[in-house]
């Protein structure tokens, strides 16, 4: 059995976003020249050292719409419309060890949009870069998948080792890093994208705990496309010789989704994206990270 999520009130959160928020900062993103435009967009950098008063804030888990331009308003092509960023308030699921927040970030209508643009911009990994190492044989995974980070950033797991795309190379990956950082206060320097093509692609059970992660920051996941059922299991129920009778958490993914796994979830929890034959839609996600340079 999977346990009831409840929405839970927290103040850690609001004070958190009180320090890394820049007062009256601008959201209007635009995809032209995308890594040099810092007027609109500001950098990793300048993030870290943002500040904003709490006492401007009205409801400690709420955030105020913004619209995120991408390019000229009066185009009438797809890429120029307006990336847009609902009301919400975050959904605060906890357990032994667990630390969740969730949202719907994004409008319908610009999720739609978002999601016509990556399956347009997006081009993915083949091959070997498809293959991960179990139990010693390799094989390849059952999903498309591409990366995209800082300049020599790469992604070790299960045997292979993932180099990062620059993020010039797809501009819509570049401007929803900033919406992400803009809606949770921390700078991402490497982002994950997986392609499901339907219910069959699949992603197995697996802590995100390589030691290139910065533990401290958390994983932002951004989905699109088709709803899927995301499962957390913690660490001491595996297995036949289970330690605990902790119950999974269970949570539907929503299109313009943010899901936000924090400190120490990924130590203690595993998580998966199982096979569901009765979902028939593409599903993409993007899973925004902090990678330690070497």
């Amino acid at each position: 059995m999977s346990s009831v999520l409840k929405p839970e009130t927290s103040s850690d959160f609001n004070t958190h976003l009180a320090k890394k928020f820049k007062k009256n900062y601008d959201l209007s993103c635009s995809e032209t020249n995308p890594i040099k435009n810092e007027k609109n967009c500001g950098n990793s950098e300048k993030l870290e050292n943002l500040n904003r008063n709490s006492s401007n804030y009205s409801n400690a888990l709420s955030f105020d719409s913004k619209n995120i331009t991408t390019k000229d308003e009066n185009s009438d092509s797809c890429e120029n419309q307006r990336l847009e960023i609902i009301n919400f308030n975050w959904r605060i699921i906890t357990g032994e060890n667990l630390k969740l927040r969730y949202a719907e970030i994004f409008s319908r209508s610009s999720s739609k949009h978002i999601m016509t643009r990556l399956e347009k911009e997006v081009e993915y990994y083949s091959g070997d870069l498809l293959k991960v190492r179990v139990y010693g044989k390799w094989h390849e995974i059952p999903r498309k998948q591409v990366a995209f980070g800082d300049d020599g950033l790469s992604y070790k797991f299960s045997g292979n080792c993932l180099p990062s795309k620059p993020w010039e190379t797809c501009p819509i990956i570049f401007e929803l890093k900033k919406c992400v950082e803009s809606v949770v206060g921390y700078s991402f320097n490497f982002v994950l994208v997986n392609r499901y093509k339907d219910g069959s692609d699949h992603m197995g059970e697996h802590r995100d705990d390589e030691k290139e992660l910065d533990p401290h920051t958390p994983i932002a996941s951004l989905s699109f496309g088709a709803v899927r059922e995301f499962i957390f299991r913690h660490m001491d129920t595996r297995g036949k010789n289970a330690k605990s009778n902790i119950q999974k958490k269970k949570i539907d993914l929503h299109p313009g989704s943010l899901l936000l796994m924090e400190f120490p979830t990924n130590r203690f929890w595993y998580h998966s994206l199982p096979s569901r034959k009765n979902v028939f839609g593409v599903r993409v996600n993007l899973t925004f990270r902090k990678m330690i340079k070497s």
